[in-house]
């Protein structure tokens, strides 16, 4: 069946209701206003940029790369909910969590080419407390249902060592279980 219009795809891209990024080796080479409004940037800030301006730190943005590399190599795609920061406007600096789903134009070479979609969950997921690089990850996998084993294997460090930052989280967060501290995490 005929649409009734023409279809135009940037006009698409632009108006689409999630923040989407074209890339190439991990830099942006096109987002849409979605982008530039969630993180607080002018297209010219972004554009030609590594993701790593997008990040907390350069250790996380080298860290997700690698489980993102692991990820569209076998799948394609990545999905995951990650603490990311806007980086100009009145909430500079701010941390939020994000969710981020990308797809590998080429699954041999998953960082030459891709498609991002963004989406702010700050309004029902605040970061409330300050966390180390490592907590957020945790964090984030504690919020899939994963176990510390399986944590631990992902992130590449001891399932005794994530023990030990999910101890820390439950602290900071006054949670005196995993499902209280997920429950805090979830509504901050």
């Amino acid at each position: 069946m005929p649409l009734p219009v023409s279809l135009d795809y940037r006009q698409a891209f632009d108006l689409a209701p999630v923040g989407l990024v074209l890339s190439r080796n991990r830099t942006m080479v096109d987002c849409n206003q979605h982008v530039c409004d969630m993180f607080g940037a002018t297209r010219e800030q972004l554009i030609g940029q590594s993701f790593q301006v997008l990040y907390p730190s350069a250790d996380e943005y080298e860290r997700t790369g690698v489980r993102i590399e692991l990820s569209l190599n076998d799948k394609g795609l990545y999905a995951d909910d990650r603490v990311m920061k806007r980086i100009d406007g009145r909430l500079k600096g701010e941390p939020f969590w994000c969710h981020v789903t990308g797809r590998a134009l080429n699954r041999a070479a998953p960082h030459e080419a891709g498609i991002w979609s963004f989406e702010d969950l700050s309004a029902t997921r605040p970061v409330r407390t300050e966390l180390t690089a490592r907590e957020r990850e945790v964090a984030a996998f504690l919020m899939e249902g994963m176990t510390s084993k399986e944590i631990g294997k992902a992130l590449g460090i001891s399932h005794r060592t994530v023990e030990i930052y999910r101890a820390k989280l439950m602290r900071k967060y006054k949670a005196s279980t995993t499902a209280d501290l997920v429950h805090k995490l979830v509504v901050g």
